[in-house]
Parts: structure tokens; sequence; C-alpha cells
């Protein structure tokens, strides 16, 4: 998250107080603060909260660029937005028509909300839902997600993947698309399918609106539904050999 050290200087300077001040007001140390108006600390969204009520101001004000691209957790991103429309917790819950406690957990980053839920949230705050799941449902994203949810470091998954410490830091940054064999290896230590880093949220739902029904209503069979699953766990040789016999099995069709 990037926080405008610049703006929070003079906020406070506009209001004639000192650094001491705003931090006595903030509750923070007075080192802390000069830090983070010089852009050298990056603050918790808690802090956030300290110093635009210190200041009077509303916290979007504080933060550079959109709320959505703010490289905000999901849960801190929920919550920034509720208050920035002066909902309460409660008020989000019931507006989304889920429980208090769920949602309560949501913005505390304890659970990750189905696509569904996340598009409740998002109609209870009035935005666009990818204003919540641009940067959650990035690869690089999820497999950080996933490695601190496993309590690995970038080192230690890299051991058991048999790749470099710097190739996951890459992919954990964007910077760099893995080959199909390297995300065959990580999904195996990590115990998911290569589909859990490559499908988007909202990936499905939009294909299948593009879909006429009758086509829908066959993907959602059971049937349909066992065999895409184990698609998603074929390795590359494996896919190939399903493609190639798709591809024979139709020109047998038009002969």
């Amino acid at each position: 998250m990037i926080v405008r050290g610049e703006q929070i200087r003079a906020l406070r300077e506009e209001r004639g107080y000192t650094l001491q001040d705003l931090a006595k007001r903030a509750s923070l140390s007075l080192s802390y603060l000069s830090e983070i108006e010089r852009g050298s600390k990056r603050p918790s969204l808690k802090t956030i909260d300290k110093l635009a009520a210190a200041l009077n101001v509303s916290k979007s004000q504080l933060i550079k660029g959109d709320v959505a691209d703010t490289g905000l957790s999901l849960g801190d991103k929920i919550r920034l937005l509720r208050l920035e429309k002066n909902m309460s917790l409660q008020d989000l819950a019931q507006n989304a028509g889920i429980s208090l406690s769920y949602c309560s957990e949501i913005e505390r980053g304890t659970v990750y909300p189905a696509l569904a839920t996340l598009k409740k949230i998002a109609e209870g705050l009035e935005i666009p839902v990818t204003s919540l799941i641009s940067h959650e449902g990035s690869l690089g994203h999820k497999l950080k997600s996933l490695r601190e949810e496993y309590g690995l470091t970038q080192a230690q998954l890299a051991g058991l993947a048999g790749v470099t410490a710097g190739l996951i830091g890459q992919i954990e940054h964007g910077k760099v698309q893995p080959s199909l064999k390297t995300l065959e290896k990580i999904s195996e230590v990590m115990g998911v399918s290569p589909c859990y880093f490559i499908m988007e949220p909202g990936a499905v739902d939009q294909m299948l609106s593009l879909m006429n029904p009758e086509l829908r209503e066959m993907l959602m069979h059971p049937n349909v539904q066992a065999v895409l699953n184990l698609v998603c766990n074929l390795n590359e040789k494996e896919m190939q050999f399903i493609l190639n016999f798709i591809q024979l099995f139709k020109r047998s069709e038009l002969s």
C-alpha cells in the first residue's frame, strides 16, 4: 500500500500541528510518524485510520491511487471502502446478506470468500466486483497467500519444488510467468491443481455468460463436471494426448 507521506505533512502543517502534536493525537511515536512522512515506512491500515482521524480527513486522501490498486489485502480493502461509505460492519453484512461474524472474518483476513460472496459484498458497497478481486486473483498473489498459509518461506518452497528462491519471488511479484512445468512442480508441493493458480476469479462465470443456454446446462451436468475436474490435474503430455484424441474424433465424425 502506498501512503502519501507528503500529503500527511502538508495536512499537518495546514492545521498548524508540529510533528510531535500529530504523533500525540494519532498515538504514534514521533520517529515512526517522521518516517511515514518521509516515505520510508509503509503504515498499516490501522495506523492510517489513526492519522485520518487525527487530521479529520478521509482515509482515501492519505493513499495514492484508487483503493483497488493500492495493494491492500482483500479484508483491508473491504474495510477501507466500507468506512469511506460510513457503513458499520453490521450494515455491510446486512446489505450483502451474510452473517456479521463471517463479514468480520473476511475483513480480518481469516477466511477468503467465494466469488458469489464477493459479488454480494460488492453490491452491498455499491461498487463493481472487479474493485475487490483485480489483485486478489493474480497468480503471484495466490501463490504468496498459499505459501504463507503453509508457513513456508520462498526459499523453503523453492527447495521443495526444485526451483530457485529468486524465481518464486519473481512469480509472486508478477515479474515473470512460470512455465507449465514449473507450475506443476509448485502445485504438487502445495497440494493443489495447477488450475488453482491460473483461473481468475469470475473467469468461469464470464465464460458461462457467453455460452448459449443448452451448452451451459450441459457443462453443469455432474458427469461433465467430473471430467473437467480430471482435466485440471492432467500434465502437459496427458493434455496433449486428450486434445489429439478430440481432434481425431471430430475428423472421423465429419468423414
